[in-house]
C-alpha cells in the first residue's frame, strides 16, 4: 500500500540518500529515498547525456511510412506557441500511460486504417481494465492503549489474495485483496463537540482508541465492450479530438465486491476485533487509476494490437510497454510489471537494431 522500495544506506553516487523522514514521498522524494521517476531513473537517464526532456511537448500522432511499414517519428505541438515539429527515430517507445497510448495510436496512420494505427485486428482501444475499490471494512480494537506510534510509518499491512485459490471457489472469477493500517484516533474525533477550557484541551490531547482499517482492491477482467475511442465532434485546446470513454464494471465484478465487503468483516471478527462493519461507495472505470487494456499482447494479429516482444503488429518499431499493453489485470499495483516489460523490449529492440531488423 505504502512507499516501500526505499534503500537503506546513501548512494551519493546516484545522487541519492536514504529516507529523511521528511514527508516528501509524495512529490516523487527530492532526497532519493525512495525508488521513483524523479528520483532513480530520470536522474540516471539524464547522465547518459542521451535523454533530452520535452515537458511542453504534446505528441499529436505518429508519421506512419506506408511503403515501409514503419513509424518514421512523432510530430509534436508546443503547448505553449502552438506550433508543430516532427522528431525523427528508428524506433519509438510509446508510454503515455493505458488511455493516451491509445489515443495516439487511433490518432495515427488514419489514412491507412480508419481506426488508427494498430487497430487491423479490431482490438484496439477495447478491453479497458481497471482496479475496483471504493469499498473496504474498519472496525475497532480493545486496549494497547498505553501505546501511540510515534514518527511516519512508510507502510501499511496488505493482505494477498485468497479467493479462487486452492481449494477456495466462488461464484466469480478471479480475486482481490486489501490494503489497510491501524491507527488512534486524534484530536479530530472531537471538532464537532461543545466545550471550552482545560477540559477541552485535556480532552483532545489524550488520544483516542485504537482501530483498523482497510480497502479493497479486485480485478476487473478484460472485456471487449469495455472501449476507449476518438470523438473527433469534440476537440481539445490544440484541435485533438478528445477520449472517449464507453466502460463500467460488470456481472463478475459485482459478485467479487459483495464477497469483499462480507470476508473483510468475516476476518475481523474472527481476530477478535470488535463492531466490524463493511462501506461501500460508488466505484467508475478509472477510480483506481491503474488503467490497463487498450492495445492487448497477444500471438495473433488477428486477436491482438501488439506482439510478444510488445511490438505493434502494423509497424514493428514502435513498442507500447505500460498499461495498455496488458491482456489481465490481477488484482495488485501493475507498476513494477510495466517496467519489467519495458526493460525486456528495451533489450530486445537494442538486439533488433543490431541484427539491422529495425
Amino acid at each position: 500500500m505504502g512507499r516501500t522500495a526505499h534503500i537503506t544506506e546513501s548512494r551519493p553516487e546516484q545522487g541519492r540518500v536514504k529516507c529523511q523522514h521528511r514527508d516528501k514521498c509524495w512529490t516523487g522524494c527530492p532526497f532519493g529515498g525512495y525508488f521513483s521517476t524523479q528520483s532513480a531513473t530520470l536522474p540516471a537517464a539524464l547522465k547518459t547525456g542521451n535523454l533530452t526532456l520535452r515537458p511542453l511537448s504534446i505528441v499529436k500522432e505518429l508519421i506512419y511510412d506506408k511503403d515501409k511499414k514503419r513509424v518514421t517519428g512523432v510530430e509534436i505541438i508546443d503547448s505553449e506557441t502552438g506550433l508543430t515539429e516532427v522528431f525523427h527515430s528508428k524506433i519509438v517507445f510509446l508510454n503515455a500511460s493505458a488511455l493516451n497510448s491509445a489515443w495516439l495510436l487511433m490518432n495515427s496512420a488514419r489514412d491507412v486504417w480508419d481506426n488508427g494505427l494498430g487497430s487491423s485486428s479490431g482490438e484496439l482501444g477495447h478491453n479497458v481494465m481497471d482496479h475496483h475499490y471504493m469499498l473496504g471494512g474498519m472496525a475497532e480494537i480493545d486496549g494497547h492503549l498505553d501505546k501511540y506510534v510515534y514518527g511516519r510509518r512508510p507502510t501499511g499491512f496488505y493482505i494477498p489474495r485468497f479467493a479462487n485459490w486452492g481449494n477456495d471457489k466462488r461464484d466469480f472469477l478471479r480475486g482481490f485483496g486489501f490494503q489497510g493500517n491501524a491507527s488512534r484516533s486524534d484530536f479530530s474525533r472531537n471538532a464537532d463537540q461543545l466545550g471550552i477550557g482545560a477540559s477541552l484541551k485535556d480532552g483532545l490531547s489524550e488520544p483516542g482508541p485504537w482501530s483498523v482499517s482497510t480497502v479493497g482492491f479486485g480485478e476487473i477482467l478484460p472485456d471487449h465492450r469495455n472501449k476507449v475511442t476518438l470523438n473527433h465532434d469534440v476537440k481539445d485546446a490544440w484541435g485533438l479530438p478528445v477520449l472517449e470513454m464507453d466502460a463500467k464494471i460488470r456481472n463478475n465484478e459485482l459478485k467479487m465486491r459483495k464477497a469483499m465487503k462480507e470476508d473483510i468483516v468475516e476476518m475481523f471478527d474472527s481476530i477478535g476485533l470488535k463492531n466490524a462493519t463493511a462501506w461501500e461507495s460508488t466505484y467508475h472505470m478509472g477510480k483506481g487509476i491503474h488503467e490497463m487494456g487498450t492495445a492487448r499482447m497477444g500471438r495473433d494479429p488477428k486477436t491482438s494490437v501488439l506482439n510478444k516482444h510488445n511490438q505493434v503488429w502494423d509497424a514493428p518499431n514502435v513498442f507500447v510497454t505500460d498499461g495498455a499493453c496488458m491482456t489481465s489485470s490481477s488484482c495488485v499495483n501493475p507498476s513494477l510489471t510495466y517496467m519489467a516489460l519495458t526493460a525486456r523490449a528495451a533489450d530486445f529492440a537494442v538486439e533488433e537494431l543490431k541484427r539491422g531488423n529495425l
